[in-house]
């Protein structure tokens, strides 16, 4: 009888813990996926014009990046490229340099939305990019989307499961970005002569972000591992979509961003 008892409390363990597994592993699948969309289009397509995506793919991109993100795609952009022209000086968004990169690493969200709040910012490093239809009828409606994902994923794993996934998703993209800027720009090796850093196993939760250095050294090269073996995902998903005709890189060399 004891035994009996003992093999239904670890049946109840088990399944309790497959319950709170599951919906663990789809939120960590699916920060992946937008780990991905988001440096493949936000960052190499455009924030640096270093590859063009077919109208098509882009717009799918930018639906799934609103489902999952709900970040406004130009603000994204503006942020980025204003973090590049002032890279670890005073004006830069989100420097380990200047505020610590423990600092950056916890807060780089709010640091962030302080700069993509600031509509003069928007407009100067992001004027190419104004909004068209698709971001006034969904897009920029950023709570939306999140609101449909956690939805989705409560009718598919339940009605707990569901936003449980989504909430550990944020919470580990959020940690990821920041880790890009506060880790990328800390440790790590230097190749090109310049604060931000590359680190292997970053680029392999990251999509390939990790070669941070290497970005910073060919900032409009749509690859960042350097190397054969090295794990860019986005990459990768940037020649297959070229192989397809779906996408068109731009530049292999470094170049001047015009905006």
């Amino acid at each position: 009888m004891q035994c009996h008892r003992w093999a239904i409390l670890g049946l109840v363990l088990v399944l309790i813990a497959v319950q709170i597994i599951t919906p663990l592993l789809v939120g960590f699948a699916v920060t992946q996926v937008s780990t991905l969309t988001t440096s493949a289009y936000l960052h190499r397509s455009l924030a640096h014009k270093a590859v063009q995506f077919r109208p098509g793919l882009a717009l799918f991109l930018r639906f799934f990046l609103w489902l999952t993100t709900g970040v406004k795609a130009r603000e994204w952009a503006a942020v980025h490229r204003k973090h590049h022209a002032f890279t670890d000086e005073e004006a830069d968004p989100h420097s380990p340099a200047q505020l610590g990169w423990v600092r950056v690493q916890l807060t780089n969200f709010w640091l962030y939305r302080r700069v993509a709040n600031d509509p003069v910012t928007v407009e100067k490093w992001g004027r190419d990019l104004a909004p068209d239809k698709w971001d006034r009828l969904m897009f920029d409606r950023g709570p939306l989307g999140l609101l449909i994902s956690t939805v989705l994923l409560s009718l598919w794993l339940g009605w707990w499961q569901g936003p449980l996934a989504f909430g550990f998703h944020v919470v580990i993209y959020v940690l990821l970005s920041g880790a890009i800027n506060a880790v990328g720009h800390t440790f790590g090796r230097r190749p090109y002569a310049n604060s931000a850093t590359n680190l292997h196993w970053l680029a392999a939760i990251t999509s390939g972000e990790g070669y941070h250095n290497n970005h910073h050294g060919l900032p409009t090269s749509a690859r960042f591992g350097a190397k054969r073996l090295d794990f860019d995902a986005a990459w990768w998903l940037i020649k297959v979509a070229e192989r397809c005709g779906l996408a068109e890189i731009r530049r292999l060399k470094s170049e001047t961003v015009s905006v």
